[in-house]
């Protein structure tokens, strides 16, 4: 597949318009039956009110029994989803009254009409949770190159130089002649030196005032994506590196260093960031992941300049280690995360994650490590989630909450008009991360 088709956006633009169109032209063609009798135009109306009825019905109650009832995806589909599920049935339906009542020509139209309903239905679910933002991203295709070696050299060359306190550099940076409009994204290996963590390939935002000459010391944001997912989820889906460059514009080209590994190992398998016979996801991330960044970024080394932020099962992994280690993490985005690491029931996890140890399992808990690690003296935390995210919204209060009474500068962010999505992701990315600016010594200080 050429860039070209790749890069083809199925969020906005053009191409999910033309699916709509044309799905509404097909539902409205195969409504359209030329019955010369009056009588026989009446039955075929009903037939086709009944079969819309019916179909979006079925939709809507397969949602609720799938999403609600079985709760298989963990998470409650939000209005939008549901209603385009409905709408695509609904469209099926019509398909198979017009292929059952017509002649040969038009049940072909009728069986290709099933798959243009299909595809509506999943195009407009996926524009509502934001996951795959290009054809590209479907089909899995390499979105990033590696890290140019010259740049990484560069890094590398002033890695360990900068003191442990932390630089005001909204105070003293100024840009300088060479500085790019724009960061860069790019692959890299992060070994599981000590951990022997199973980790997949990393990616990396570069801000553009790690790109010129004479790099500063940057502050740096671990990220991690959801379950299941890879990193490239949160440049992909998250559009993160636009988001950085649009805030880094303001500053000179000032934005955090972005890592983000693999807290995985793969799409269907959530190691917990606990340690354990799943994996130890922990260790890679608050051993393995720092020690690669301290021996190759050029980064400042205080723990108010160091962040870690998720979405989903990155989201609860963030506020166990930003909780557990603050002496590591200074900053916490924590988007649309849970109140406990889970692989299933409460029993499952114990016996799958924590080696049959329920006291483990209840000291891993987010809520355990706020208040083992109170009072926190300099952390700050954005909690962020759907509007419309029924399940999720009082978890996040809760955290929140939690967090400013054990010390934590919390903040709780509602996306507007969005569920457990990347939609509400992007909106914590824009308008939580200029408070992480501040606690890194990007922006001014915390008033």
């Amino acid at each position: 597949m050429g860039p070209f088709i790749s890069d083809i956006e199925i969020i906005s633009g053009p191409l999910p318009w033309l699916i709509y169109t044309l799905a509404a032209a097909v539902a409205l063609a195969l409504a359209v039956r030329h019955v010369h009798d009056r009588r026989a135009r009446l039955r075929w109306l009903r037939r086709v009110v009944v079969a819309v009825m019916v179909g979006g019905g079925v939709g809507v109650l397969a949602c609720w029994v799938i999403g609600d009832l079985l709760n298989a995806f963990d998470v409650s589909l939000s209005v939008t989803s549901r209603a385009w599920v409905g709408a695509a049935f609904a469209g099926i339906a019509l398909a198979i009254v017009s292929l059952l009542a017509s002649r040969a020509r038009r049940r072909v139209a009728s069986i290709a009409a099933i798959a243009a309903f299909v595809l509506m239905g999943a195009v407009g679910v996926n524009a509502d949770f934001g996951q795959y933002t290009t054809v590209g991203s479907i089909i899995g295709a390499p979105a990033f190159s590696p890290v140019p070696e010259p740049i990484l050299a560069a890094q590398r060359a002033l890695a360990g130089s900068v003191p442990g306190s932390q630089p005001d550099l909204w105070k003293t940076w100024q840009g300088s002649a060479d500085l790019p409009a724009h960061g860069i994204v790019g692959t890299i290996q992060i070994p599981a030196t000590v951990s022997r963590f199973a980790a997949r390939e990393a990616l990396m935002y570069l801000p553009p005032a790690a790109l010129v000459k004479n790099p500063p010391a940057l502050p740096v944001l671990v990220m991690l994506a959801g379950q299941p997912g890879s990193p490239d989820n949160v440049f992909l889906a998250g559009r993160l590196e636009k988001v950085l460059d649009t805030i880094s514009a303001r500053y000179h080209g000032l934005a955090p260093i972005v890592v983000v590994p693999d807290q995985l190992s793969a799409d269907d398998v959530n190691p917990m960031c606990v340690d354990s016979a799943i994996g130890n996801s922990a260790t890679y991330l608050t051993v393995d992941v720092p020690a690669w960044i301290r021996a190759n970024l050029n980064v400042v080394g205080a723990a108010s300049a160091w962040g870690i932020g998720g979405f989903s099962q990155g989201g609860t992994c963030a506020i166990q280690l930003g909780a557990g280690y603050p002496e590591l993490f200074g900053s916490i985005l924590d988007v649309s995360g849970e109140l406990e690491p889970k692989i299933g029931s409460p029993e499952a996890t114990i016996a799958g994650g924590f080696a049959g140890d329920a006291a483990a399992y209840e000291s891993a808990k987010p809520l355990s490590l706020i208040t083992k690690n109170a009072p926190f003296t300099d952390t700050v935390a954005i909690f962020a989630v759907g509007e419309l995210d029924q399940k999720y919204l009082p978890w996040l209060t809760t955290l929140s909450a939690a967090g400013a009474t054990a010390g934590i500068k919390s903040t709780l962010l509602i996306s507007p008009g969005s569920a457990h999505d990347w939609n509400t992701v992007r909106f914590a990315f824009e308008k939580g991360l200029p408070t992480i600016y501040r606690h890194m010594g990007l922006d001014g200080p915390l008033s």
